[in-house]
């Protein structure tokens, strides 16, 4: 067992796809917040600030962008992808490509620009040997804008960003990337995505809370997207209150209209911390170790893997479908069985991160193949 993650030995964690547990140290320092919260008020909040900043450079130095201050702190996702899809100064013919089996933070709000006139066009993922030639071909010359996921969240397809980031210079179209299911396990690097846009949760791969995201985006675009969202917290005087004059901040603050979820700014620094400390590509190595021991065991027990078998096109997820069960009632007894797992993309899907023992990834399975069998034989 890993002395970050003192597990409850009632569970078998597989589940970092969704919400990942938090690792000691975050624990630690959150207890170590509430408790300075709560006895001396906001006495210390310069120090407070401090922690703020030194978590959009770990932010920074997670996607390679050039400045900690070209991150911007937003709740979540959703709200990230809206701040771009709202601030993009669209016509109406304008077209957005992205993925149908997108998870739906990153297809709703391109489908609600449709009152706009502009059209989102998806690709059929489960249908295309060939995803980033198959998006190529969906763009003409009104689309604006390619959206997706660095990797799918429901069978962990991994994509080719620098292809397609490389085809959208080309072809003059934005692109707007949602890391949350790569970052904090496979390394990131801005120049060679090209990637106008990113967002991420923290609560995933990064083993932070809820409620704190990453939004960057490219310093050329950030004064041409269109501000939403207004506030003390966003003008470039910040702390000047009695200034009539204001200006939204030239840097990605500009981005976030009041005052910053401070508790989840130090549970994700705290996390940041370890996997900076551990190395994002030891992390990939070992998650990528565990990922193929799940595969061979999938094939062993006879289970059709539904997750990419090319280590070069998946990071973490592993989906598998168990023949002749009925995956939901599977899912309601492996999670009952203490199996802490997901059903998406029609099977079962298993996202073990870098710390997870071997041996829980061959008890899940054993787990899954009895109550599988079980259930059969009570037909």
């Amino acid at each position: 067992m890993h002395p970050e993650f003192p597990l409850s030995p009632d569970i078998l964690y597989l589940n970092h796809a969704a919400v990942a547990p938090w690792p000691r140290r975050t624990v630690a320092a959150v207890a170590r917040f509430a408790q300075e919260n709560g006895t001396r008020g906001a006495a210390d909040y310069a120090r407070w600030i401090r922690t703020e900043t030194r978590l959009r450079g770990r932010l920074a130095e997670l996607i390679k962008a050039p400045s900690p201050a070209d991150v911007a702190l937003v709740k979540n996702t959703s709200e990230g992808l809206s701040v771009i899809a709202y601030g993009i100064d669209w016509k109406p013919g304008d077209n957005v490509v992205g993925i149908a089996q997108e998870f739906p933070s990153n297809r709703i709000v391109w489908e609600s620009l449709g009152t706009q006139g502009v059209a989102y066009r998806w690709l059929d993922l489960y249908a295309s040997s060939q995803p980033e030639a198959d998006l190529m071909d969906l763009c003409d010359e009104r689309t604006r804008l390619i959206a997706l996921s660095s990797v799918q969240y429901a069978r962990g397809l991994r994509l080719d960003l620098e292809r397609l980031g490389d085809f959208c210079r080309s072809r003059d179209i934005l692109f707007c990337v949602d890391a949350i299911q790569g970052l904090g396990v496979v390394p990131f690097d801005l120049k060679r995505a090209k990637a106008d846009f990113v967002v991420a949760d923290g609560h995933k791969w990064m083993l932070g809370p809820e409620g704190v995201a990453l939004l960057y985006v490219d310093p050329r675009l950030r004064p041409e997207l269109r501000l939403h969202q207004y506030g003390w917290h966003m003008v470039e005087h910040r702390g000047d209150y009695e200034r009539l004059e204001w200006s939204p901040a030239a840097d990605a603050r500009r981005f976030e209209c009041g005052s910053p979820n401070m508790l989840g700014v130090h549970a994700l620094d705290a996390s940041l911390s370890l996997l900076l400390e551990t190395g994002i590509d030891r992390i990939r190595a070992a998650v990528a170790e565990r990922a193929q021991r799940l595969i061979e065991l999938i094939d062993g027990h006879g289970f059709e893997l539904l997750s990419p078998r090319d280590p070069e096109r998946r990071a973490g997820i592993l989906t598998f479908r168990v023949p002749g069960a009925d995956h939901q009632t599977l899912h309601q007894a492996l999670t009952g069985s203490g199996v802490i797992c997901a059903r998406r993309g029609g099977g079962i899907r298993f996202s073990p991160h870098f710390y997870t023992p071997h041996s829980v990834l061959e008890h899940a399975v054993r787990i899954t193949a009895g109550t599988a069998a079980s259930r059969s034989a009570r037909k």
